[in-house]
């Protein structure tokens, strides 16, 4: 069947040829295929089908992936009536053994239930015009939202339940060859549904074709039929995406003065181990170019003067362990004071474009160096960018150095000759191997040896301490199950040195799982309640584990925190890094975590997010400390976070190679809260 026909098969048209909007959904079929990708590489597919009766619509959807050897299935069932106004819904997550309930909403009479996982039951009034929807709403569901939407005859946005609202902005048509036949398609920007919004393409039915959607990962979902445009539905969410960033830039940066004096300030420079009292800091063109004594600085006239007095002024600081998946993250990210990312692994397409839309044209946002995701062959591999072979490994290692990449990310299903073949290419071209210990390597120390200058993860990292065990084998409690004396920890460290390895060791991840089922997630991460509430969704911070195997954790967390604590203080560089915890707050607590669980001290903490991970990554001479003649990289704290490094949490401004930016406005743009109670 060729694509004009096909076309003349979807529903919508079918339905145009009904006389009455009444009728329109009445005794109606169809089905089809959506195909999900993550990172581009196809991890699964979701079928759909739409059957109607005289009164009632339903649409099923069943959702299959296998995601890096991780097997899961959504089930998903609406009920509507035939003028499109919903009934009920429930979508659950599908297991060998069980079910786990995801969201249900049922409609009785005047009112709404609605139950989502970890949140309680809420029962309202019924609305005259709302949908309902979930972050991950599947794409078959979906394209019955955007029929509701556009029933409701040229509305702004629609009510959504269980909260918020949904709206569609259409940017233009895109033109995409279909089986050789130019197919015209309608892009829009749909905000409402997940932090971050997402990008859309619509037939001239109506029918949904593709979804480029980002919580903590970009995917793909692209129609069957509709793949050979999937560069181009990849391309028109990077310009979404750059459109917001450019909104956000005119939105948050005005206009910026040459010469800016902060004044009054207590200084924790990175370098000394004291605090500056009462001192002024002179930047120009984006660059520190005086500090001293307040009562001896003498202020430019055509100076803007920024009063700090009574607060504390540390370096920007550095997310080691990022993958920002959307623009958002950009200004969240600076709220947190953090003014410099490396991205461990992303889309190339966004990743460069995000990088560049700061470095080169001004944008808000963090700097963003770029570690370059590869795996190898199989079905647990990870994206699109693979390294199979030897000839593969040097094409990869071009691909990245060509776009100005600082770093090769290595992942789990690396094979170990080819590890050694992307170390050494990466290293020719002056380029760092970061990354996990890949399976089939099993071992820290080989990795190392291998090639591998930054390893990430504690659990990975602290593999190095058992040389007669195998990473596989030490389980999630290797520190307790384990007999670890003073003796393997000081061979362990001695191997790190005599390679000069970089450790990027993720704590407060882990520190994140040992909550117990049933606690909110407070108790771990006091600024939760803050974050967009899909990003707080999709990280299922109120899932816990069970009490005693939340108890072992801990216990393991504990340990594993004591012997970094140990390889830090024996000259290992440490980083900070919080692998997509959250933008912010996920480096506060890393950093609190070491300094609770791993006896280091606030400004230790301070220098694994800031000095450290700059030298590590060669940037030291630009960034990282507060020096004269480096760039103006500054967060502004209301207290000092030596007195309790709690006091992290208190970033009330920040500045990013000069640009002075206050942190609420960067929290409102990024859907987060702005303040809490201190």
């Amino acid at each position: 069947m060729n694509l004009k026909n096909l076309l003349k098969c979807t529903f919508l048209v079918l339905l145009s040829a009904c006389s009455s909007e009444t009728s329109e959904w009445q005794n109606f079929n169809d089905e089809g295929v959506f195909l999900v990708y993550r990172r581009q590489s196809q991890i699964g597919e979701e079928s759909y089908s739409i059957t109607s009766t005289k009164d009632t619509i339903t649409v099923t959807s069943i959702q299959g992936e296998n995601e890096r050897g991780r097997i899961s299935g959504v089930e998903s069932k609406l009920f509507l009536t035939t003028d499109l106004e919903p009934i009920s819904y429930f979508s659950r997550r599908i297991s060998n053994n069980d079910t786990t309930n995801i969201i249900k909403m049922e409609i009785q009479g005047d009112k709404v239930s609605v139950w989502e996982k970890h949140f309680d039951v809420v029962v309202s009034d019924k609305k005259d015009a709302f949908f309902l929807v979930n972050s991950n709403i599947p794409a078959g569901i979906e394209m019955m939202l955007y029929h509701y939407y556009f029933k409701q005859h040229n509305a702004s946005s629609i009510p959504t339940l269980p909260r918020g609202e949904v709206s569609l902005t259409h940017k233009g048509e895109d033109i995409v060859k279909i089986k050789g036949e130019d197919v015209a398609l309608d892009r829009y920007v749909v905000e409402g549904i997940n932090w971050g919004g997402r990008t859309i393409w619509l037939d001239k039915s109506k029918n949904l074709v593709a979804v480029v959607k980002a919580n903590t990962q970009i995917r793909e979902l692209i129609k069957e039929g509709y793949e050979e445009a999937k560069s181009l539905f990849i391309k028109g969410n990077v310009e979404e995406q750059m459109a917001q960033l450019t909104d956000y830039t005119t939105a948050l940066k005005g206009e910026q003065s040459e010469i800016t004096a902060l004044v009054g300030g207590n200084v924790v420079d990175g370098v000394q181990d004291d605090v500056q009292k009462n001192m002024t800091i002179i930047i120009e063109n984006g660059k520190i170019k005086q500090i001293g004594s307040s009562p001896e600085i003498t202020i430019p006239e055509n100076a803007k003067v920024i009063d700090v007095s009574g607060k504390t002024l540390i370096p920007g600081m550095w997310d080691m362990h990022a993958h920002s998946n959307q623009v958002q993250w950009a200004p969240a990210y600076l709220a947190g004071g953090v003014t410099t990312i490396r991205d461990n692994g992303n889309e190339l397409e966004f990743a460069t474009a995000f990088r560049d839309a700061i470095a080169k044209d001004g944008a808000t946002g963090p700097d963003i160096l770029l570690a370059g995701m590869t795996d190898g062959p199989g079905i647990k591999g990870n994206g699109i960018i693979r390294a199979r072979s030897a000839e593969e490994a040097k094409e990869v290692v071009k691909l990245y150095h060509d776009n100005g990449y600082e770093q090769i990310k290595i992942y789990t299903s690396i094979e170990p000759e080819i590890l050694k073949v992307l170390a050494e290419e990466a290293h020719k071209v002056g380029m760092t191997v970061t990354g996990h210990v890949p399976a089939l390597v099993d071992d820290a120390r080989v990795a190392v040896e291998s090639g591998m200058d930054m390893l990430s993860h504690y659990n990975r990292i602290l593999a190095a301490l058992f040389i007669d065990k195998k990473v596989s084998d030490l389980g999630p409690f290797f520190m307790v199950d384990n007999e670890v004396t003073d003796e393997m920890v000081n061979d362990a460290i001695a191997f790190y040195l005599k390679h000069g390895t970089v450790l990027d060791v993720t704590l407060g991840l882990g520190v994140v799982r040992t909550l117990p089922k049933g606690q909110v997630m407070e108790t771990i991460e006091p600024d939760a309640g803050r974050m967009a509430y899909e990003l707080f969704e999709s990280k299922r911070f109120r899932a816990g584990a069970g009490e005693e195997r939340a108890k072992k954790l801990k216990q393991n967390i504990i340990k594993s925190a004591e012997v970094i604590g140990k390889f830090y203080k024996a000259g290992i560089p440490v980083v900070a890094g919080t692998d997509n915890f959250a933008p912010g707050f996920g480096l506060f607590l890393e950093m609190e975590s070491y300094v609770k669980y791993g006896n280091l001290t606030p400004l230790d903490a301070i220098k694994m997010a800031t000095i450290i991970p700059a030298r590590a990554m060669g940037y030291d001479d630009v960034t990282g400390s507060i020096e004269v003649g480096k760039q103006a990289d500054i967060a502004i704290l209301d207290e000092n976070p030596l007195e309790n490094i709690d006091n992290i949490r208190t970033v009330s401004s920040v500045l990013t190679n000069g640009n002075y930016y206050e942190s609420e406005p960067l929290w409102i743009a990024a859907d987060f809260k702005p303040t809490r109670d201190y």
